[in-house]
């Protein structure tokens, strides 16, 4: 019997992205547990109606989440993770929209104690 031919190259994209961009793949991630940490305040925050969309992006020196009231503005705030300032300032800072770092640190959960007065919930 007669087997199809393949119709199509098997590529490695990682080697043709560094032939044709001179990039490679990000490196910069967030772990499972960093995360979930970040979801959790975000998902309290869209309950809270503060919050309504999110987006996330790796590169090579840093990893962001940003939050966004609507979705064509720029983000309210940036949770990013920079590994190369680990050892002076704390790998983790909450930037505001207009770039402004509001906190700054080595714990993540620590960084986002900044939330906390804004996580309040009122009842009559």
């Amino acid at each position: 019997m007669n087997q199809p031919k393949p119709t199509g190259n098997l590529v490695d994209l990682r080697a043709h992205r560094r032939e044709t961009h001179g990039t490679v793949e990000p490196e910069i991630t967030f772990h499972r547990q960093e995360l979930e940490r970040i979801l959790n305040l975000y998902s309290f925050m869209v309950a809270a109606g503060e919050w309504r969309d999110y987006a996330i992006d790796f590169m090579q020196d840093r990893a962001v989440f940003s939050v966004y009231r609507r979705a064509r503005e720029v983000p309210l705030y940036q949770i990013v993770k920079e590994p190369k300032r680990a050892r002076r300032q704390g790998e983790w800072s909450v930037v505001t929209g207009e770039g402004l770092v509001v906190k700054r640190g080595r714990d993540l959960a620590l960084v986002l104690r900044v939330f906390d007065r804004q996580l309040k919930i009122v009842r009559d």
